[in-house]
């Protein structure tokens, strides 16, 4: 296991700070559904490497009824008939923010998200998938361990 390089809370306070206090926000007023904000965030934990925020984020899944069956299968949700197709337009919309190819996010995903999920919720499905992107960024670069 490698050495955590640096402890972001202690030495930036009021930025780590500002940052959990958005995530808060996005958690309280976000989708009007937390299971699927928390489904798109492990996606980001699982795309981005990130084993400190994909342990807290399935226990929160978990926490808020989330089914252990759909999240063994949330890796390979294309191929699950466990998601539904408003889901699946979330997620295919988190994995294309995420891996961000150059022309940037195409047409089809936004249309179909933004169809499936109305306006509200897909500005927040792209906030919280913002968030939890920088979130597994800083934590990775500051190789923050998860917690046992």
């Amino acid at each position: 296991m490698t050495r955590q390089r640096i402890e972001l809370a202690a030495v930036s306070p009021r930025s780590v700070g500002l940052v959990s206090e958005l995530e808060e926000v996005l958690r309280r007023e976000g989708l009007t559904d937390d299971r699927l904000r928390e489904l798109a965030r492990i996606r980001v934990a699982q795309l981005n490497g990130c084993a400190y925020f994909l342990a807290q984020r399935i226990r929160e899944a978990l926490h808020l009824g989330e089914k252990q069956e759909r999240l063994n299968e949330l890796a390979g949700w294309r191929d699950s008939e466990r998601f539904t197709e408003s889901e699946r337009a979330a997620l295919a919309l988190t994995e294309v923010m995420t891996r961000l190819p150059a022309g940037g996010v195409p047409d089809d995903e936004y249309g179909e998200a933004e169809r499936l999920l109305g306006p509200y919720n897909l500005a927040n499905l792209i906030m919280a998938v913002s968030v939890a992107n920088a979130l597994d960024r800083m934590c990775l670069a500051a190789r923050v361990p998860p917690r046992p």
